[in-house]
């Protein structure tokens, strides 16, 4: 009976154990799920982006066509040797400076001082076959030639002038008969043979003034001989036409060279030259003489002034665009030959245009990255718009639409905001 009792007793301890811990289990269970239905019920709220802003600013904006080209030197030029020859001297080197009439290659000139010695000697024999020709008719050098001044001629002239009288006096003496006819038929007959010997005389004269002219036209030969003898040994030394830079030179010393040869390439670059397609809408607005601007990648804080020179007749009927060439001023030489620059004709009027930071825009928007967008902030929240840009000025730039003057927006942080995002300034 007692060891019934003892059983019972247990039984009932251990029932109510039991109770207990399913109690406990519920309420636990309970107690978590309560938490975690308040922990949905109460989110934490989104933290603030820090931000700097700037307003958009309406200002008078001026206006420019703006096109690219490469820059190329205002004038070039190859220099080869006016004749054959081997190089034996060369005074400059890649980018050296040079002046006009600065010797730039010499050549070897030896056979072309072998030519003028030669010819300098035929210039002597040539003047003395002058002198000799000149001394036989009594002609000094400078005198006009006259054939009467001639020795020989002179005596056959006086002895004519001579026999002429004595005709004419045997003429009266044979009318009065105090000469007979046959006397005057020989006295007539010497007169005639005088006569005949007189005009030979001046013959032989005008002969021996042609070898003179003969002789002469020889020296003029030799003198032309000198004088291309001369010229080869000046064109031995190749000389650049035009101060600018040395932009290559392929000829080296030792090397021989023909006319064809290039030896040198000169190029000058200031001012620089630019070529640039404008489109057909904007060719109304070009004219010669207007002021230009130039950037380049290689100095992108710097503009270089220049202005329009030349307008091309007509369109490129291909790409319905006017060819434009601009000179551009390069007195420090820091633009090169062949850099790509992009250019800006500046127009007479300006407009008024809203500009923001250049830092403020974005590349790559909601929709793609085509889109360009700024955020505005109003209200400690951002608020995304996607814009049209137009020009630079400075690290400003146009925004044509989305944005109106006054407008704040956000210059930094624009990585981690989102269309509607609180922001802190």
């Amino acid at each position: 009976m007692i060891q019934r009792s003892k059983q019972g007793a247990y039984f009932l301890v251990l029932a109510c154990l039991i109770t207990f811990l399913l109690t406990a289990t519920g309420c636990s269970g309970s107690g978590a799920k309560a938490k975690n239905d308040n922990a949905k019920a109460s989110p934490t709220p989104p933290q603030a982006v820090d931000v700097t802003t700037a307003p958009a600013i309406l200002r008078q904006l001026p206006r420019f066509i703006e096109a690219t080209g490469s820059l190329a030197a205002d004038e070039q030029t190859d220099l080869a040797p006016q004749v054959a020859g081997r190089v034996v001297a060369v005074a400059v080197e890649l980018g050296s400076y040079v002046q006009r009439g600065q010797v730039v290659v010499r050549l070897d000139s030896s056979d072309a001082q072998l030519r003028l010695q030669q010819a300098q000697a035929q210039v002597e024999q040539a003047q003395a076959g002058v002198r000799q020709a000149e001394a036989r008719i009594g002609l000094r050098s400078g005198q006009a030639f006259d054939p009467t001044r001639v020795a020989e001629v002179g005596a056959s002239r006086a002895a004519l002038e001579l026999a002429e009288k004595q005709l004419r006096r045997y003429e009266r003496l044979v009318e009065t008969g105090d000469v007979s006819r046959s006397a005057y038929d020989q006295q007539k007959a010497q007169r005639d043979q005088l006569r005949e010997q007189y005009q030979a005389a001046v013959q032989a004269a005008r002969q021996n003034y042609a070898g003179v002219q003969t002789a002469r036209a020889a020296v003029d030969a030799a003198r032309t001989q000198v004088d291309q003898a001369r010229k080869a040994i000046n064109d031995a030394t190749v000389v650049s036409p035009m101060s600018g830079y040395v932009a290559d030179r392929p000829a080296d010393v030792g090397e021989y060279v023909t006319s064809s040869s290039k030896v040198a390439t000169i190029v000058r670059t200031n001012p620089m030259r630019v070529r640039i397609n404008v489109p057909e809408q904007s060719i109304g607005q070009i004219a010669p003489g207007q002021s230009v601007s130039a950037a380049t990648s290689a100095y992108p804080d710097r503009s270089f002034g220049g202005r329009v020179d030349r307008i091309s007749p007509g369109l490129d009927p291909t790409s319905r665009t006017l060819v434009v060439e601009a000179v551009i001023e390069n007195p420090d030489g820091a633009l090169k030959p062949g850099q790509f620059a992009t250019v800006r004709i500046l127009q007479p009027t300006s407009e008024p245009a809203v500009l923001v930071p250049a830092r403020a825009v974005t590349g790559t928007g909601v929709s793609g990255a085509e889109s360009r967008r700024v955020f505005v902030i109003r209200d400690g929240r951002a608020e995304e718009r996607v814009v049209q840009t137009g020009q630079m000025e400075g690290d400003l730039i146009e925004i044509r639409s989305g944005v109106r003057a006054d407008e704040l927006v956000a210059t930094s942080n624009l990585e981690a905001l989102r269309d509607g995002a609180q922001v802190r300034q």
